[in-house]
């Protein structure tokens, strides 16, 4: 068993924080509770560390045309100064990863990839890369603030002169200076449903901007937050989870992120097999799940339909925010319709719960 990885803000929080192994890192998941921690970003504010989260450079003169390739979303719509959400694919269409794409200029692009994906991705992007381009793996060189919830913006804004209301949602700013840490790039993005900014900037910087931020933030009841409340937040919201929702044996638009999948804008590996699930539907597809019996669904409990297994929960949890059983289900889509009934196998019983919409939080804008 290879040693665990270690953010820049393991020494600052290991003995406040409950501390468990998460895609080969040692993470808080959770300081004061994960129910608190969860109701604080929904009402208030929280700060998360997610340095584990990987940063890969990629530049030059033909780096559009690699990362084109390489990804679902149409990069050539992607302005300096913006970030797009996207999926890197295998030739069946399975998901590599799903990442977030920042143009930082006119030919330099950062792309934010899952902690647990990190080499596996900067090896595919530099099996592909051809022509003038040079890939650059940055992730032990970055640390990564979130701070998410409706007072986000106000409690960041006294640590900064940049004028936080003109990042609007997926833009950021460049070399902004945060509570004295010059070189920040603060996007409005995050992974929680909530509004808030992701923060990047030199690892060495860490532990002074985890804490002052979390000064600033006392009087509004800023919280830190570790991932299980990170994992309840964006499960509400409906963003996937790699591994879960998203696998190399689950293609995009199976997951419900057929928005991101522009089969038009050219080549690109796996098109094939997305551009006909997306005209003629995936043989599969994420659903929401309520429990109409008593139980809670978990990650790979079987789902059925009489006698037949027609998929499994991907994520279930007691949900903080609405209080009720609920989960998300990739099933068979001729059973997908919003309120069919199904059984979740819940330890060897076959429990009652119906087809929900999703999302099953959405924030009042």
């Amino acid at each position: 068993m290879s040693e665990l990885k270690k953010t820049p803000l393991y020494e600052v929080y290991k003995d406040d924080a409950k501390m468990v192994a998460f895609g080969g890192w040692e993470m808080p998941v959770q300081f004061s509770g994960i129910k608190q921690e969860h109701e604080t970003v929904r009402t208030k504010a929280g700060l998360f560390d997610v340095s584990h989260m990987g940063e890969i450079m990629v530049s030059g003169p033909d780096a559009l045309d690699l990362l084109q390739k390489l990804t679902t979303n149409d990069v050539s719509k992607l302005k300096t100064g913006a970030a797009q959400y996207t999926i890197m694919c295998n030739e069946d269409g399975g998901t590599i990863d799903d990442l977030l794409i920042y143009r930082t200029g006119e030919q330099t692009f950062m792309l934010v990839v899952n902690a647990s994906n990190i080499d596996k991705d900067y090896e595919w992007i530099k099996q592909h890369a051809s022509g003038q381009v040079v890939v650059e793996n940055i992730s032990w060189n970055v640390a990564l603030l979130a701070l998410q919830g409706p007072l986000a913006e106000q409690v960041l804004q006294r640590l900064t002169e940049t004028d936080l209301s003109t990042i609007s949602f997926f833009k950021f700013q460049q070399e902004t200076e945060i509570a004295g840490v010059k070189g920040c790039l603060v996007s409005r993005t995050g992974y929680t449903g909530e509004d808030g900014f992701e923060i990047y900037f030199a690892a060495e910087d860490a532990p002074g901007l985890w804490k002052a931020i979390l000064e600033e933030g006392k009087p509004e009841g800023v919280l830190p937050c570790g991932l299980g409340a990170r994992d309840t937040l964006r499960f509400e919201a409906k963003l996937p989870l790699y591994g879960q929702e998203l696998s190399e044996t689950i293609t995009p638009v199976e997951a419900g992120l057929g928005f991101a999948v522009k089969p038009d804008k050219g080549e690109f590996i796996g098109r094939e097999v997305l551009a006909l699930q997306k005209k003629e539907g995936a043989p599969r597809k994420l659903v929401g799940l309520e429990m109409t019996e008593r139980g809670i669904p978990r990650t790979g409990y079987p789902v059925y339909r009489g006698e037949e297994k027609i998929g499994e929960v991907t994520t279930g949890t007691q949900s903080p925010t609405l209080k009720k059983n609920i989960g998300l289900a990739l099933i068979r889509s001729e059973y997908a319709k919003t309120g069919e009934e199904v059984e979740v196998e819940i330890r060897k019983k076959k429990l009652k719960a119906k087809i929900v919409k999703t999302p099953f939080y959405k924030r009042e804008k």
